[in-house]
């Protein structure tokens, strides 16, 4: 998978939903390193937010909908899940492309338009999977918005504005709106800035990046 996107601690841990503390301690135990910049200021790429749900969901004891409960995957299983996701090249962030799931057995699955998901080798899952795009909770309270579409008018594109979610048709960013608002600028004030963006639109992005913030606050 490409290593587009860049994202600070601040951004990957608000956006996968994973706590930041524990993603800095992932990277100082090389469980996930950061595909773009390990050293210095660490930098994650889009591919590494699922990496981080990968993880988390999959070292959490489960309980599926029939009431069974789950074990933790095994490390080595986790890393071949990464290691799987890494190697995949599909392009998404596209309209009507491919998502990606797991499983508790740390298989990535492939799932496009109308069909169920399944392997590489075309395998069709057989047990509960996690869809790595859609909006995912941690026990510890964050919530990680969908990674394509966070809001019905923004949208999150690797190739675009680095990464950062952004008012779907322009290259206007979430936070760019946000600190506008942190200023004291009224919706109706930003829009006055911005005339070819919605009040809706403007609303959406607070309303993102106010859950984004949220997640900084819980510690693992």
């Amino acid at each position: 998978m490409d290593a587009l996107g860049a994202y600070s601690a601040d951004r990957a841990a608000a956006l996968s939903g994973v706590p930041k503390s524990t993603i800095h301690w992932w990277a100082r135990n090389e469980i996930l390193v950061p595909n773009v910049s390990a050293t210095k200021v660490k930098l994650w790429s889009y591919a590494d937010l699922m990496s981080l749900r990968v993880i988390y969901w999959l070292r959490q004891r489960k309980t599926t909908d029939r009431g069974v409960d789950v074990p933790r995957t095994s490390m080595p299983a986790v890393r071949r899940a990464l290691k799987e996701l890494r190697a995949l090249d599909l392009p998404l962030w596209q309209t009507n492309e491919p998502t990606l799931f797991v499983d508790g057995s740390g298989e990535i699955y492939v799932k496009r338009p109308q069909e169920r998901p399944e392997t590489l080798d075309r395998q069709l899952a057989d047990q509960e999977v996690l869809d790595l795009i859609a909006p995912f909770s941690t026990a510890e309270g964050t919530r990680g918005p969908d990674l394509v579409r966070p809001r019905p008018d923004l949208r999150i594109v690797p190739g675009k504005v680095s990464g950062s979610p952004h008012v779907v048709h322009t290259r206007l960013e979430t936070r760019v709106l946000a600190a506008l608002a942190a200023d004291g600028y009224q919706v109706d004030a930003i829009q006055r800035l911005y005339p070819d963006v919605s009040a809706g639109q403007i609303e959406q992005a607070l309303d993102l990046e106010g859950q984004l913030a949220d997640n900084l606050r819980h510690v693992a």
